[in-house]
């Protein structure tokens, strides 16, 4: 028989009996959808990661009580470490400032709501305690105004630059510039406003607020408050340098003796994207294997309808073999129908699982992207599955006598 004889067959048998092979080409798409639909997400958001968690500059790392990317607030190890404190911020400038293009004290209180006249924002203001620094080291610019000075740290003035999204919902008609706001019940004047960044993963770098830290700590209090302190290196060629004096003065400030093991962490955008890729393999693990389970289970559904088949059908064959139909042309066409039954469910997951995994990466506003690797494994991976449990069928298939089944009712 014409080897295109045998596959029109194959695919006209799928037909006879629409509502199993449905339910067949279901149990391979879950499969399928399951691993594309995580993979999807996972590349959206990696993809995102590597320039959306770059918020510091590349030459700037930066010390915190708790380790890059996850919240270890509940771990005794990270909870019970000491706060940093603005002192040790202090001792920092003292023994390095003059050897670094800038340190950078942060601390942030993000149930903020910003007022002026009748207009007021969500109480979800990401307000930042800090200094003239903070512009450079987390990649923003100034649109309107100016930024934060020294001297306005120093004599801890009641003055703020806020972001492009609070800008436009307080002062949608007139400029913000010399504007006088109220966050949190105090009044501040507004100096700068920060050029727009947009948003990521839900969250917007475009709600934050900038006010002297130590007016932060006049109104809000320094308790129980630990910083993040960044610092940016005069250059690359020296940064791995800075990176080791600095963290040794920040010992020193910390009043660590050489025995003892550093009481904070240091990070990175490496670091934060290297937390992401950590967390992202050990989620593609449990999707594999979740999805290989899925696809046991599918192919053994596969073998089963194949079984049934090939008893319903056993008068057909024996007709077949009677007319001159090899043994292989039985094999290779029972093959087919499991193969095809494989192929169509694997594309049905495939277009799914991206539909699926795009959609939640808009909606965390990262890039929409196509696992083609993920779907050509997809592929080949119910090819397999096809192949494999449909080769007994098709063995048994071609095995019939032929005398035996044409008497078969």
């Amino acid at each position: 028989m014409l080897i295109l004889e045998i596959i029109r067959m194959a695919w006209s048998s799928l037909g006879a009996n629409k509502l199993r092979s449905a339910l067949t080409i279901s149990g391979i798409s879950i499969g399928i959808f399951s691993v594309i639909g995580v993979m999807t997400a996972i590349s959206a958001l990696q993809a995102s990661i590597e320039g959306g968690l770059t918020f510091l500059g590349s030459n700037t790392f930066q010390f915190s009580k708790y380790r890059a990317g996850i919240q270890f607030g509940g771990d005794p190890k990270y909870r019970n470490r000491r706060n940093l404190t603005y002192r040790n911020y202090q001792d920092l400038v003292r023994l390095i400032g003059a050897r670094v293009e800038t340190i950078c004290p942060k601390v942030w209180d993000d149930k903020t709501q910003a007022v002026f006249e009748n207009r007021k924002t969500n109480p979800n203001i990401q307000l930042c305690g800090t200094n003239q620094g903070f512009v450079s080291v987390n990649r923003f610019s100034i649109d309107e105004g100016r930024n934060l000075s020294r001297e306005d740290v120093e004599l801890s003035r009641s003055v703020c630059v806020i972001g492009k999204q609070i800008a436009q919902r307080l002062f949608p008609q007139k400029g913000a510039i010399g504007q006088v706001i109220k966050l949190n019940g105090k009044n501040y004047e507004v100096i700068g406003t920060l050029e727009g960044k947009g948003s990521l993963f839900g969250g917007s770098d475009d709600k934050v607020v900038l006010i002297p830290i130590t007016k932060f700590f006049e109104n809000y209090g320094s308790k129980e408050r630990s910083l993040n302190v960044a610092v940016e290196a005069k250059n690359q060629m020296v940064y791995d340098r800075t990176l080791g004096m600095a963290t040794g003065a920040f010992r020193s400030a910390r009043g660590l003796r050489p025995e003892e093991p550093d009481d904070f962490a240091t990070y990175a955008n490496d670091s934060l994207a290297g937390a992401f890729r950590s967390i992202a393999g050990t989620v593609r693990i449990g999707a594999f294997v979740i999805s290989t389970i899925a696809l046991i289970a599918a192919g053994v559904g596969v073998m089963n309808i194949m079984l049934v088949s090939v008893t319903e059908r056993t008068k057909e064959i024996g007709i077949r073999k009677s007319l001159g139909a090899r043994q292989r042309d039985i094999r290779l066409q029972f093959l087919l129908e499991a193969l095809f039954l494989s192929l169509i469910g694997a594309v049905a997951g495939i277009v799914l699982g991206v539909m699926a995994g795009d959609a939640l990466a808009m909606w965390l506003n990262a890039a929409v992207v196509f696992p083609w690797g993920w779907a050509a494994i997809g592929v080949l991976a119910c090819s397999a599955v096809g192949i494999t449990f449909g080769l007994y069928p098709a063995h048994k298939a071609a095995s019939l006598d032929p005398i035996e089944a044409l008497r078969y009712e």
